[in-house]
């Protein structure tokens, strides 16, 4: 992952940057939470709001437990039990099961900012969920302090 310098903008009160996420599956939930967390240090902010939004159709971000790996994993397998890649789909590009897994999963999420920190709980991570890859993505971040 990479932070695109291209996208950002600096305010007393706010910073946007984008992540560049790459993806290596069709179905791939990254751990995104320490990218995050540096667009927060770089910002300054004490205290606010972090906004994490993804710009795509079949991606998504999701706030869910860090701390094992297996959880994502187990994540991903059930997203693709519950919506098959294959379907009685009549979406002509094939990826209609990756558009429905983001309707799900939704394309946004706040976090607030206390302390210049993440205020996630003790075991929670913000995940990347990518639904039609591999792909490079793009994750949105904007900070707004209070």
């Amino acid at each position: 992952m990479t932070s695109s310098s291209g996208a950002n903008a600096r305010r007393e009160s706010q910073l946007s940057k984008t992540i560049t996420v790459r993806t290596s599956r069709r179905t791939e939930l990254i751990n995104i939470t320490a990218e995050v967390q540096d667009i927060v240090a770089e910002s300054r902010c004490a205290s606010g709001v972090c906004h994490i939004y993804v710009p795509h159709t079949t991606a998504g971000v999701i706030i869910n437990e860090g701390y094992d790996p297996d959880v994502a994993r187990d994540m991903e397998a059930a997203l693709d039990r519950l919506i098959p890649h294959t379907g009685d789909y009549r979406h002509a590009e094939g990826n209609s099961d990756s558009h429905i897994k983001t309707a799900l999963v939704g394309t946004s999420q706040s976090v607030f900012i206390e302390h210049g920190r993440l205020a996630l709980g003790r075991w929670q991570a913000i995940f990347f969920c990518e639904f039609d890859g591999p792909r490079h993505r793009d994750v949105r971040v904007k900070i707004v302090a209070d």
